[in-house]
């Protein structure tokens, strides 16, 4: 039988970077290579750390990652290409070289990543013009100022756009690495590399860089937090308008402009998208037949649920559970 080399992993290192951008994928890809060696499977990934004059690199945490130079890789042989994110101070500079080395060898490699603030790196090299893009949130202005060119996208965990992925802040990077196993090598060994790493959820690209609450009061100066965490905690009650209003201590007409005025949207749909959250949880980490989970967040119908489903994912909820579920055997 024909066994497949392992796929090259190139992680592209520079001073001050953020250590989690770079350690969080590169574990990530570890992992899931070491789970097919002790399953007796062929390895799956070879990871490599770069930099442009290769040695010693201080991340902005303080820890010193030793690299090989990228004039010693065959470009030609790289699978993936990885750039990690961060910076000291509020604004990123490109070494020029960096950029430089990836618009030179980018044709050879079949897929071009960047986690956090390194899709500066890339935009810098050429390679988002006309693309959708994510970084961290605070980046999000700052790169489309600097690269109008660039569809960013303010809300995705990560974004897959013709052989270019890019990846939120931080964390975010261990999802997008996640997915990439999984495009490798199938749903199985990327749900067991989230386990391994203790990951909650393997989240979607499509889903947010906030909790719904979180994101909520990022927009309204955290006016209606205290309201936001009682919805959460009491999903499964009636969350009507007029009793989230008595509960703002406000009149509904009042409720209803301040808090559409304040957080952009209808307090309908926050509930909505508070439920929609908790019955994700619920369908990627239980084995909860739908009648349960619509009791657990409110919903009287398994119908509303597949509807609400329908509209906001594109996906009914057994189909969500079949793609994300932590519950599917090993």
């Amino acid at each position: 039988m024909l066994v497949s080399p392992p796929r090259r992993i190139v992680f592209l290192a520079y001073d001050d970077m953020n250590l989690l951008d770079l350690a969080g994928p590169l574990q990530a890809f570890a992992t899931a290579d070491r789970l097919s060696q002790a399953a007796g499977a062929p390895a799956l990934y070879q990871t490599v750390i770069a930099s442009i004059g290769g040695g010693s690199v201080m991340s902005s945490a303080g820890l010193a990652v030793d690299t090989q130079s990228v004039a010693t890789l065959d470009a030609a042989g790289i699978d993936t290409l990885i750039v990690a994110g961060g910076c000291k101070g509020e604004e990123f500079t490109v070494s020029p070289r960096l950029a430089g080395w990836i618009a030179e060898n980018a044709g050879g490699v079949r897929r071009l990543c960047s986690v956090c603030s390194g899709a500066f790196v890339l935009a810098a090299a050429g390679q988002l013009q006309g693309r959708r893009v994510a970084t961290h949130w605070a980046w999000v202005e700052r790169l489309r100022q600097r690269h109008p060119d660039v569809d960013v996208d303010a809300d995705a965990l990560f974004i897959h756009d013709r052989g270019v992925w890019t990846s939120a802040g931080v964390t975010a990077g261990i999802d997008m690495s996640l997915a990439l196993i999984e495009a490798d090598y199938g749903h199985q060994i990327a749900i067991q590399t989230a386990r391994q790493l203790v990951m909650f959820i393997k989240r979607a690209g499509g889903q947010s860089q906030f909790s719904v609450p979180l994101a909520a009061q990022a927009r309204d100066d955290g006016n209606f937090a205290a309201l936001h965490a009682w919805i959460a905690a009491h999903i499964d009650e009636d969350l009507s308008v007029a009793r989230l209003a008595g509960m703002a201590n406000m009149s509904l007409r009042t409720f209803v402009r301040v808090y559409a005025a304040t957080v952009g949207r209808t307090p309908a749909k926050t509930v909505e998208a508070i439920r929609m959250e908790a019955a994700c949880r619920a369908l990627e980490s239980s084995t909860l037949p739908l009648k349960a989970i619509c009791k657990k967040i409110g919903y009287a119908e398994e119908q509303t649920l597949r509807r609400v489903f329908l509209r906001n994912f594109g996906v009914n909820p057994l189909q969500y559970r079949a793609r994300f579920s932590q519950r599917a055997p090993l």
